[in-house]
């Protein structure tokens, strides 16, 4: 079963990188753009500031439960929306991330890896015990 073993090794590495890089979004929201900062974009956007302080938590909470494997399915698939929203973002600005205002590439690529993870799940080292889905 060395298959077996590496695919859940292989979710393990997939679900610490996107939970270490949703806590660094949140951490550049909070620490950089601040979260008042933060606000006044989304509500430049057209959205309400509040969505702001909730995305930031999102970002922070989901990122956390995906590094320690906490209903690793649920959280992948909660945090989609999230990066859709961050597509239309970005959408307008081209396919590139590297372009001016970043493109939608990087989003949609991120939305997509979480889709896998929802469909892996917990992978090794992870808190088993609290979670009832592997």
């Amino acid at each position: 079963m060395v298959y077996t073993a590496n695919t859940t090794y292989a979710a393990t590495l997939l679900r610490a990188s996107l939970g270490i890089m949703f806590i660094a979004h949140a951490w550049l929201k909070i620490s950089v753009f601040t979260p008042a900062g933060t606000a006044q974009y989304f509500e430049s956007l057209g959205l309400p500031s509040a969505l702001a302080y909730l995305t930031i938590f999102a970002e922070l909470i989901g990122g956390i439960l995906l590094v320690i494997g906490f209903k690793t399915r649920e959280v992948s698939l909660a945090l989609i929306p999230i990066l859709l929203g961050a597509v239309w973002v970005h959408s307008g600005n081209g396919w590139l991330f590297s372009g001016t205002g970043g493109g939608w590439e990087f989003p949609l690529f991120w939305t997509a890896t979480l889709g896998v993870q929802a469909l892996l799940g917990n992978g090794a080292f992870a808190v088993r015990w609290l979670s009832t889905k592997a």
